[in-house]
């Protein structure tokens, strides 16, 4: 469907930007976290975020960067809304203290973008030596939903507006067909770079199915979802070296209709983040702004509650 172009039932496409998917969508007087928003899709979901009017707060672990991208922006649209904040999700102390320091600032929270990631790093462990893709990608969005999910749930009763959590995932989910072997994740001996990175998709996937489930069975009024954002040369690619290279070579000169910018990339995560279209709509895995299907291991509801309670016991023990 994708690579023509084609729109599926929600009126969108492959080829439809993030300006696109919410145009006409007034999000004044709404908060949004977006975690990875210092480049790539996330600078521009961002700003697009800011452009409907909501106040946006980007999670980066490179201010400068960051800083960068908000002067950019206001440049463009004086009327924004946008904190800068640290964050590094490998190193959950950093977590503790952007969800502390964000929750004791008064600032409401209707809309979490778990956007940020890593991909193809050679083997390393984090501060809390955990495997790095894991711990960027999963764990660290992980612990950070958790500790600001009272927030979430105060501003949805208080606002009497839906909360919506998006996690970013990928296609790449579907290299693992065996499931997670949660004790081979730190094994160097069987490290391989590109089946880590899948396994920190599927359980960006499992994870947001299970809050889902939590979250219906609490009757909150917080939807859960995850999106692939599609094949994006961005910087998540710096360390794949020749890959990076091969896909920005072949994007500009043979399968360039195969690529998405980062207008578009960001597409499907503005889309669930706030069209009207997906009111109550939660434990769904999109791609290109329409509803998807993902693996069977990714709708396992055991392995779902597995790695829940395994990722709160790491998460618990630092």
């Amino acid at each position: 469907m994708w690579i023509f172009g084609f729109k599926g039932p929600s009126g969108f496409s492959s080829r439809s930007t993030a300006e696109e998917v919410t145009q006409g969508i007034d999000g004044t007087g709404l908060t949004a976290i977006v975690t990875g928003a210092s480049s790539g899709i996330g600078a521009e979901t961002t700003r697009v975020l800011a452009l409907r009017g909501v106040h946006v707060t980007m999670a980066v672990r490179n201010m400068d960067a960051g800083k960068s991208v908000k002067e950019e922006i206001i440049k463009k649209i004086p009327t924004a809304k946008i904190d800068v904040k640290e964050l590094d999700l490998s190193s959950m102390a950093s977590v503790r203290k952007f969800a502390s320091d964000y929750s004791s600032s008064g600032l409401s929270l209707n809309l979490l973008i778990n956007n940020a990631g890593v991909m193809g790093t050679p083997f390393t462990l984090s501060q809390d030596d955990n495997e790095l893709h894991f711990a960027t990608n999963h764990l660290g969005h992980f612990l950070l939903t958790n500790l600001l999910l009272e927030t979430m749930k105060k501003t949805s009763q208080e606002s009497n507006k839906e909360g919506r959590i998006v996690i970013v995932s990928s296609e790449a989910h579907r290299l693992l067909s065996n499931g997670i072997r949660f004790d081979e994740i730190n094994d160097k001996s069987k490290y391989k770079s590109f089946p880590a990175y899948g396994r920190s998709k599927l359980a960006n996937i499992l994870h947001a199915n299970e809050i889902a489930r939590n979250l219906k069975k609490e009757e909150v009024n917080i939807t859960a979802n995850s999106v692939h954002p599609g094949a994006v040369a961005t910087n998540i690619l710096r360390n794949s070296g020749l890959v990076f290279d091969a896909i920005r070579t072949l994007g500009k000169y043979v399968i360039q209709h195969m690529i998405k910018t980062p207008e578009q990339g960001a597409a499907t995560q503005c889309y669930v983040a706030l069209h009207p279209q997906l009111e109550g709509v939660t434990g769904e895995y999109f791609l290109d702004s329409n509803k998807a299907k993902s693996s069977s291991l990714a709708k396992d509801k055991d392995l779902a509650k597995k790695l829940w309670d395994f990722s709160l016991g790491l998460t618990q023990s630092k």
